[in-house]
Parts: C-alpha cells; sequence; structure tokens
C-alpha cells in the first residue's frame, strides 16, 4: 500500500529558482497539452495522453529547449494528470479541465525511476532529499515512513515549498482498535458529536483569526497593484490563509484518525453542505467547519 508524507523543504535560493521553473514547465505542458486535445478533437481526432506526451517529445528540442532546463518528469506528468482530468470528466466525475494560471497550486512532479548502480532517482537521508536534476536539498523533518519511494510532488503555499513523498509499505504503521459502531452528528456550534457521548469542538481557526484577516485584505485593498508593497502583502495574506487552513487540517487530521482508529464501523450523516452554505447567516460559520474535508479524510 502507498502512504504520503508531506515534508516542508527549506531550498537555497538556487532550488528555489529550479522549483519555479519545474512549476511553469509543468503548468505550460499541461495548458499545451490541453489546448491540442481541443483542437484535434474538433478536427475529428481522438486524442490520448499518450499522443500528446510523444507529440511534445518530438518537438521540445526546437521549440520548447527552455523545457530542458529541469526534469522531463515534470512536463510528462502534467500531461498524464490531464489525461486523468478527463477520465474523471467522461466519467462525470468531475468538470472539464481548465487552463492553470501561474500562482495557483504550482506544484510538478518527479516518479521514481528503476535504481541505476543500486541508488534511486530520489533518495531521502536524515533531513535531505535527493531530487532528479537538482541535488540535495533540505526537508525539515525525518521521513516517517520506511519503504520504496514512488514518487515526489513538490508544491508551493504562500511562500513555502513542500514535497509529498509516496512511500510503498508493506503494513500500516498503526493499529486499529475494535470498540464498536459509532455514529457522527455534526454541527455548526460542535464539529461533531458521537452516539458514545464524546465531543469534538473544532478548531473554528477562520472565525479565531477573522479579524486580523479583515484587516490584512483592507491594507491590500489600498496599495497600488503595480507596486512591490502590493506583491509583498499578497504573501503575507496568504501566508495568514495558509496557517488557517493548516490548523483546520491538522485539527480535522487528529480527530477523524482518533475515531477510525477506536471504531471499526462508523455512521455519519448525508448532509448537502452546498446546499446549506446558501444560507449567508450561516455559510462562514459551516464552511469553517469543513464538513467536506472531514468525510474526506476519514470518517
Amino acid at each position: 500500500m502507498l502512504l504520503v508524507h508531506k515534508v516542508e523543504l527549506k531550498p537555497n535560493n538556487k532550488q528555489a529558482t529550479y522549483f519555479r521553473k519545474a512549476c511553469g514547465v509543468a503548468r505550460f505542458a499541461y495548458n499545451w497539452a490541453l489546448d491540442q486535445w481541443k483542437k484535434q478533437y474538433q478536427n475529428g481526432e481522438k486524442p490520448t495522453e499518450i499522443s500528446l506526451r510523444k507529440l511534445l517529445n518530438a518537438c521540445k528540442a526546437e521549440e520548447y529547449p527552455w523545457m530542458q532546463e529541469v526534469t522531463k518528469n515534470a512536463p510528462q506528468q502534467a500531461i498524464k494528470n490531464l489525461g486523468s482530468a478527463f477520465n474523471r470528466f467522461f466519467r462525470k466525475q468531475g468538470g472539464y479541465p481548465k487552463f492553470k494560471k501561474k500562482g495557483i497550486r504550482d506544484s510538478f512532479r518527479a516518479d521514481n525511476g528503476p535504481p541505476q548502480k543500486g541508488e534511486s532517482a530520489i533518495r531521502v537521508t536524515g533531513k535531505k532529499i535527493q531530487i532528479p536534476c537538482l541535488g540535495w536539498v533540505k526537508i525539515t523533518e525525518n521521513l516517517r515512513f520506511q519503504g520504496q519511494i514512488k514518487s515526489l510532488t513538490i508544491s508551493r503555499v504562500a511562500d513555502r515549498w513542500f514535497a509529498s513523498i509516496s512511500v510503498e509499505i508493506d503494513k500500516l504503521p498503526h493499529v486499529r482498535k475494535n470498540q464498536g459502531i459509532v455514529g457522527v452528528d455534526l454541527g455548526i456550534t460542535k464539529l461533531a458529536t458521537l452516539s458514545n457521548g464524546m465531543v469534538v469542538e473544532g478548531a473554528k481557526a477562520h472565525t479565531a483569526l477573522l479579524k486580523k484577516l479583515k484587516r490584512s485584505s483592507r491594507q491590500l485593498s489600498r496599495k497600488d497593484k503595480k507596486s512591490m508593497n502590493f506583491k509583498k502583502h499578497t504573501q503575507k495574506l496568504a501566508r495568514l490563509h495558509a496557517r488557517i487552513a493548516n490548523i483546520r487540517r491538522d485539527y480535522l487530521h487528529k480527530a477523524t484518525t482518533d475515531i477510525v482508529l477506536n471504531h471499526h464501523e462508523i455512521g455519519i450523516e448525508n448532509l448537502n453542505v452546498k446546499g446549506m452554505s446558501a444560507n449567508r447567516k450561516l455559510a462562514r460559520h459551516i464552511l469553517d467547519q469543513s464538513f467536506i474535508i472531514q468525510a474526506s479524510i476519514g470518517i
């Protein structure tokens, strides 16, 4: 089975520049492939992500030589992601793929190929990780899972870089306790009330930092969009949003993991969160509790 450990990176200026280049190449490849997909479909052809990857490989040396400055996995995996997006669209599990924009969910992925001379392209030693075409980059903590590293995804949140390391392991590192069946009732005042009497309060991070968030947003609105102060304050506001998201995510992971590990069967109500969010008086409180995220994490 595969487990993912997301850890913060501590790159120097040269390494951070490489990350930005790789994210740009991945974004360009995704948008290029989406444009080619539309054109081929309009011409009566049946495009696939495999054919588009071959087409890009055939022309990038002459038309896009700057793509060779980063790992070849960045554009290839981006086109694979586009293929997955179209598969979800055809199965009616998602909308039609859209073009990516700079600065929004910047990321790129690298797969760990077969070991060469006894060593893999992606390796973790202590608090360092080896990234293809770049070398060793510092990380903030040791890898929690021991096993074969399958892939690596580098992403940016505000002004921080993170590595999501996918590791193949033989068995789960935790033991699940069988303490019977439990029902979960979600709410606004209390995040969850269990049938055994346990109450989960909820982080309510957005409510706690709302005053600071409003003040920072007002300050940003008064700045010239072409000024350096606007860019600096945009990063400041992005860090605040990331802090709110991290507090919420950490709380939900701990709460749902505790429930899942201690009960073998869990019943949870099916809520129409989108419909509930239409109530403008309750929308912020409902979304602050993150019912959708909670259900996807573990309950």
